[in-house]
């Protein structure tokens, strides 16, 4: 029988060069799931077929030198050829001398089993090799289809003589049992193998492993304290992610031996332990009460308070495991006492103990009013704030989560506000972790629902900061309008008073955030009290006139906010009514010579008025028949500045007070209109021109507006630069026209804010 030594050295010496690389040695683990980095070993033939020969030529060659050339290229082909023939054989060799190998140390795990030393040698050494093999999971399977799996299960227990031997000690005792529960652990890294080496029969045997240090072994306690640790690694990597192993273990007596072992005096022992019991406990009920029940929590609540990170990390993480949907087990746990503790290690230089405290102590906060209170009384707030600005992602969430659990009981709202602990949160909107930004603004609208917090919030920005943000999860979406809401809806009394204050003294920073948060979430009531009276529209138009992009955009939406949401600003949605009710004549008389008393000459063509009707539309026509013009006595007046068709639709206003008015002829009826004081026909026109205002023609129309004083159509032009900031601030005209516009935003607003004002006190009369 060769040397398993040997076989050791060449397995290693192969697998270095086949995968160009030494195998990595890696720390197992217990928690999480050994995932290795793969070595590339598989597909190494196709590395050899990168290199191709190149092809090109050059088109102006003589036939001789392009046949010399074509030669020293087929030569050269075939060169390449021999190479990867020889390098695709020589890994094919190595991967069958790699399998030889594994059957190899398989065939003496097989063959042997007994308590001499020399077989236990040999054993060792074998199992040893395939868990070294077994770290890189290109080898896994290679390892599993040549049979390992029953052989190392059968050597997790020891010789049948090994206790006959006149009470002297097993050779190698307890390293071929750790040698073999390492390997399969390693190979459990890989979830379609769990059930395969538990129906071998690893759990029992495992289970048995964890009860060396007490079932009258010799006390080789570096020995047994390694099969241990190995034992329960092992386990974590079995139970993890799947629910049947889970239930075996328990059934098969696994969890109690595991509590005891918490109280084991090696430290990675108890972290072993720790760790397959949170594994276990993980959506786990009756894994959960059994480790309660075993009396598991008082050990963890010392743990927690280890000096040694990696015990107190995995303490927080089974307790975590525990409580997660079990109120009753998380009750267990506070009176275990273990609430300080957990507090304290939101101080650990641990990070991963920091996140899983944070985590707990979200969920301990959902448990009742009074262990909120708890929490923030015994000094969780400020650990809890500082890991908000952690360059840890996953700290940052977790704290950001509980302090939302938290934030969710009126008496510690104003507690985190005051220790600072809202601009960490809404820094935190920008993040593109929606897990990261849901607990955040799940934060932000616990606090919003404090009064005393509301102006703070606003003071730094939440207000624009919520509105600004891109969202991305609807859950988050809804959670940002239901805090908008809960803002608006507490901006009255003494929290006004305080933003009317902040808009006085503070700088001009929380002038301008106070000013816009307003105006998007202030009772129309208050208005006028703010924008006029407290020079809140100074404030907007100053932020429009900014030379900050960022300034005049935020200026320029409140602005369009404020102005839709004031009934005479409104936006122009339906053709408004004649602002003159009068009897009309009808349809029927339209360039009817019926009792017909004026001829209008319009570009040659004669058209039929009757001078009452006109005399009832407007002064213009009024002052031509009863003033001093030439026209009163004429029976033909001459139209010389208007078009046929113009004069047709105007007169069929002035005859039935309803036209619809064409897109193609508004600005010129707008024209007729306003030089004949059709005001009725005027809005009409303004109406039809205002529905198809657009990026490119909105200065050209608001310079026809106040060509023509139309009041409506300017009013439109307005909104629409105001909402359309985004589109216009980018072209080359967009600023002289903000500096032409400003004062007639100015009196729009100033005008409309007071107007409904007095319209809310006759309503309310």
């Amino acid at each position: 029988m060769p040397s398993v030594l040997k076989h050791t050295l060449r397995l290693r010496f192969l697998f270095s060069k086949c995968a160009g690389k030494k195998i990595r040695k890696l720390a197992f683990h217990p928690q999480t799931r050994l995932r290795p980095s793969p070595l590339s070993v598989s597909n190494i033939s196709a590395v050899f077929m990168d290199h191709r020969p190149d092809h090109n030529t050059s088109g102006r060659r003589s036939l001789k030198r392009k046949l010399e050339q074509e030669f020293e290229q087929h030569e050269h082909e075939q060169e390449q050829r021999s190479d990867r023939k020889i390098s695709f054989v020589e890994t094919e060799n190595s991967h069958q001398d790699l399998i030889r190998e594994v059957r190899a140390c398989v065939q003496i795990l097989e063959s042997i089993f007994s308590s001499s030393e020399a077989d236990r040698a040999a054993a060792k050494s074998s199992a040893h090799a395939l868990s070294e093999l077994a770290k890189d999971e290109d080898i896994v399977s290679v390892i599993v289809d040549c049979g390992a799996v029953p052989s190392l299960v059968r050597h997790l227990q020891a010789p049948v003589l090994a206790r006959d031997c006149g009470g002297g000690l097993l050779p190698y005792e307890h390293e071929v049992e750790k040698g073999s529960a390492f390997a399969l652990g390693l190979l459990a890294v890989k979830p379609e193998l769990q059930q395969l080496i538990v129906d071998a029969g690893a759990l029992s045997h495992l289970v048995d492993l964890l009860k060396r240090h007490k079932n009258g072994y010799s006390c080789n306690s570096r020995a047994i304290t390694g099969v241990i640790r190995r034992a329960a690694d092992a386990i974590t990597n079995l139970a993890h992610e799947n629910s049947r192993i889970k239930a075996q273990v328990r059934t098969e007596g696994g969890i109690p031996p595991l509590v005891e072992l918490l109280e084991f005096s090696d430290a990675k022992v108890q972290r072993a332990a720790a760790g397959a019991l949170r594994t276990l406990a993980f959506k786990n009920d009756e894994n959960k009460n059994q480790i309660v029940e075993c009396n598991a929590l008082p050990t963890l609540v010392l743990m927690l308070q280890s000096e040694n990170s990696a015990i107190h990390h995995e303490a927080v993480g089974v307790m975590g495991n525990l409580v997660h949907s079990s109120p009753n087990i998380k009750q267990e746990v506070l009176l275990a006492g273990a609430l300080q503790p957990v507090i304290e290690l939101l101080s650990s230089c641990c990070l991963e103990s920091q996140r899983e405290a944070a985590l707990l102590l979200g969920q301990f906060a959902a448990a009742d009013s009074d262990c909120k209170v708890h929490i923030v009384q015994r000094g969780a707030v400020q650990p809890l704030i500082k890991m908000l600005q952690s360059p840890d992602a996953q700290l940052r969430e977790m704290s950001a989560f509980a302090l939302g659990r938290l934030a969710q009981e009126t008496h510690n709202q104003a507690g985190i506000a005051h220790s600072g602990g809202i601009l960490p949160l809404l820094k935190l909107i920008d993040s593109k972790n929606a897990s990261l930004q849901h607990n955040a603004t799940f934060a932000l609208y616990g606090l919003a629902d404090n009064e005393d917090n509301v102006a703070d919030l606003i003071k730094d920005g939440g207000v624009q900061i919520l509105h600004d943000g891109e969202f991305l999860a609807q859950p988050t979406k809804d959670c940002v309008a239901k805090t908008l809401k809960r803002i608006e809806e507490k901006i009255h009394g003494r929290v006004l008073n305080h933003l009317l204050y902040l808009m006085r003294v503070g700088d001009i920073t929380v002038k301008g955030r106070v000013a816009l948060a307003l105006a998007h979430l202030c009772n129309p009531s208050d208005r006028k009290t703010i924008f006029i009276d407290n020079n809140g529209l100074e404030l907007l138009l100053g932020l429009l006139e900014s030379t900050v992009s960022k300034q005049q955009r935020d200026g320029s939406l409140a602005l369009h906010k404020l102005a839709t949401k004031a009934t005479s600003l409104s936006p122009m949605d339906t053709a408004p009514p004649s602002p003159t009710p009068q009897v009309y004549l009808g349809e029927q008389y339209v360039n009817n010579s019926t009792l017909s008393d004026v001829t209008f000459i319009i570009e040659g063509k004669r058209f039929y008025a009757h001078r009452l009707c006109l005399l009832a539309s407007s002064d213009a026509f009024r002052a031509m028949f009863d003033g001093g013009y030439r026209e009163r006595d004429a029976q033909d007046i001459k139209i010389p500045n208007i078009r046929w068709d113009v004069f047709m639709l105007m007169m069929r206003f002035i005859y039935t007070g309803s036209i619809g008015v064409d897109i193609d002829i508004a600005q010129d009826l707008l024209m007729a209109a306003d030089q004949y004081l059709l005001e009725g026909l005027k809005r009409l026109c303004e109406h039809a021109i205002a529905q198809n205002i657009s990026a490119e023609n909105v200065s050209v129309l608001y310079e026809l507006s106040e060509a023509y004083n139309a009041m409506s159509l300017r009013q439109a032009c307005i909104l629409f630069i105001l909402e359309q900031f985004d589109k216009l601030s980018i072209k080359p005209w967009y600023s002289r026209l903000i500096q032409h516009i400003i004062p007639e935003i100015h009196s729009c607003f100033a005008k409309s804010l007071a107007k409904a004002i007095r319209y809310e006190d006759l309503s309310q009369a």
